[in-house]
């Protein structure tokens, strides 16, 4: 029997890079070849499983190359992200659109479809209001990121349906908490919170005290996506895209929470809401993941574990 394929996209970033990790520990996956594609790499891997390829996914030569004749389970992190995709639409839909497209279409297989995990996001909903979300709610997308998401959604279902690929879109919440997140995200305030009550800094937050998110941390959505790796294809049915479960936390009980976890700290926080950053992040209302439940998906259970396990990353 020929050596399963594992192919990681945006296996250098913040997700990838533990995801990777992770795949390659796991006695699950032990008996893979990995090939670990990004634009660049950081620490070269001693692992004799691993191929790290350095470049861009839209170029047909690399794509070539990653997917090295085939591939049997794919996890798609690699993406142009939220500010950056605003500031960037030509380079956000060649990354987004047109080179995510024609990966999917590289791995069409019908006889023996390769499983597709997608790294989706909570932008597919556009700013949510007071209603509750849940598998049902109509995704409105009003920012490039989140339509752009939202188009691969419908392709990995659409391609799933065909029987060309075995596909899941895991729609993530907030991801916490990354030291040097990207400023251009508009959400980087939701990590370096975490990094700066630690370092006892004080904190300008732009969202008011009651303002509501969700999120999991680190640890959490690597979990999500090799639990989604493992799972038998007939258990998912035709629903592809779904909303992972994450906590949905008030602000400034996350910020008690950082309190309890450094109760030495002598950050001071403070709150200069911006009325637009809010409407995005931190107005979510109560969010309902049946889909998800039932795989088997869940959070990181209470907001204490999910600031330690945050911290972890």
């Amino acid at each position: 029997m020929a050596q399963r394929h594992i192919l990681v996209t945006g296996a250098n970033g913040f997700i990838g890079s533990r995801l990777a990790t992770q795949l390659m520990e796991s006695p699950d996956f032990a008996d893979c070849r990995f090939t670990l594609l990004d634009l660049a790499h950081a620490t070269p891997s001693t692992d004799p499983r691993v191929r790290q390829l350095a470049g861009d996914l839209s170029d047909p030569a690399t794509l070539d190359s990653a997917i090295g004749g085939r591939a049997d389970l794919v996890f798609h992190l690699a993406g142009i992200l939220g500010g950056a995709a605003e500031q960037d639409y030509a380079l956000a839909r060649r990354v987004n659109i047109d080179a995510t497209l024609t990966l999917l279409e590289r791995l069409r297989d019908a006889e023996n479809p390769p499983r597709v995990v997608f790294a989706s996001t909570i932008a597919v909903f556009g700013p949510c209001g007071g209603a509750p979300i849940d598998d049902d709610t109509l995704p409105l997308p009003t920012m490039t990121y989140g339509a752009q998401k939202r188009m691969i959604e419908i392709a990995v279902e659409q391609f799933s349906a065909r029987g060309w690929i075995d596909g899941l879109a895991l729609r993530l919440p907030g991801i916490v908490a990354r030291k040097d997140a990207d400023a251009r995200l508009k959400s980087a305030f939701l990590n370096t919170m975490f990094h700066a009550y630690e370092a006892g800094r004080d904190i300008v937050l732009p969202v008011s005290p009651d303002g509501t998110t969700w999120l999991i941390s680190v640890p959490a959505c690597v979990e999500a996506f090799v639990h989604a790796a493992r799972l038998p294809g007939g258990t998912i049915g035709a629903r592809r895209a779904f909303t992972l479960p994450a906590q949905r936390v008030r602000i400034d009980g996350l910020v008690a929470a950082l309190a309890r976890r450094f109760p030495t700290s002598h950050s001071q926080v403070t709150y200069q809401p911006d009325a637009a950053l809010e409407q995005l992040f931190a107005r979510q209302p109560q969010l309902t993941t049946a889909l998800a439940d039932a795989l088997g998906f869940c959070h990181d259970g209470d907001i204490d574990r999910l600031v330690a396990r945050a911290l972890q990353a």
